[in-house]
């Protein structure tokens, strides 16, 4: 039976006493992919924020491999092993897409002042390690062409893809993965479906998707979460969400009427 990773009870956060996540939980297994899907606004980001330390739980618990990790910083989050992407891309402007990587990687490969300032051989060496598993992430996922060129100068699939590899050179056991295809059209998306499917092959990775794209979250993910006004909803494998009739009601009627439109 697969470990529990992730372990969450009755998380809460509210803002001037508006409840932006009210009483959330989850178990999560090695392995699993899960997506959380709802409406706008429902608290979906949120619940990503407070996984990673972003803001801090108004109450409830958030364990991760047996971890009280509720009221960390996100630098010690991330070096448990959460990653993730962000709704709005936030890769590091001013560097390319080869150094948006590498400085990713350091986080778990700090040398010491004194080793950097003198350029000590040990210093190098983890440089060039770096720098060549950095460049291999790249090739792995169709960037390598890409690697010196300004990561905010790449088209916009591209910059989304380049968020994704930064994620994965923090060595993440969780990978989140906050709309990983908003603003794509159809073939980009399916380039990122392709991505994830590898990633999770590959890397052996638990990921956790928000994402708004139903024909992806129904044939990637293996359980749903259905959020609206901060409260899960509903929840079980795409087949059973997909007929909820809270579900079809507050938000996959909603995305239907949109799609036509």
């Amino acid at each position: 039976m697969p470990e529990t990773l992730l372990e969450i009870d009755g998380l809460t956060k509210s803002f001037k006493g508006l409840r932006a996540v009210d009483g959330y939980r989850l178990r999560l297994a090695a392995g699993e992919i899960l997506g959380i899907i709802g409406p706008n606004g429902a608290g979906k980001s949120t619940v990503f924020n407070l996984l990673t330390g972003h803001l801090r739980a108004t109450s409830g618990a958030i364990r991760f491999r047996g971890k009280d990790i509720t009221q960390l910083a996100p630098e010690r989050i991330a070096r448990l092993g959460i990653g993730r992407t962000f709704q709005n891309i936030r890769l590091f402007p001013g560097l390319t897409a080869l150094e948006n990587v590498v400085c990713a990687g350091q986080l778990h490969d700090r040398s010491s002042l004194a080793a950097t300032l003198l350029s000590w051989p040990s210093f190098r060496r983890t440089e060039r390690r770096l720098v060549q598993s950095a460049r291999e992430q790249l090739a792995m996922f169709g960037l390598e062409e890409r690697a010196s060129a300004p990561a905010t100068s790449l088209p916009y699939g591209d910059q989304r893809r380049l968020e994704i590899v930064r994620a994965l050179a923090l060595r993440p056991a969780l990978l989140l993965l906050d709309e990983p295809t908003a603003g794509m059209n159809g073939q980009e998306s399916l380039r990122v479906l392709d991505l994830i499917r590898r990633i999770r092959e590959q890397y052996r990775l638990t990921i956790v998707l928000v994402e708004h794209n139903m024909p992806l979250v129904m044939s990637l993910c293996e359980r749903l979460q259905v959020l609206n006004y901060g409260q899960i909803i509903a929840e079980g494998s795409p087949e059973q969400v997909r007929v909820d009739p809270r579900v079809v009601e507050s938000y996959l009627g909603r995305v239907a009427a949109d799609a036509q439109a």
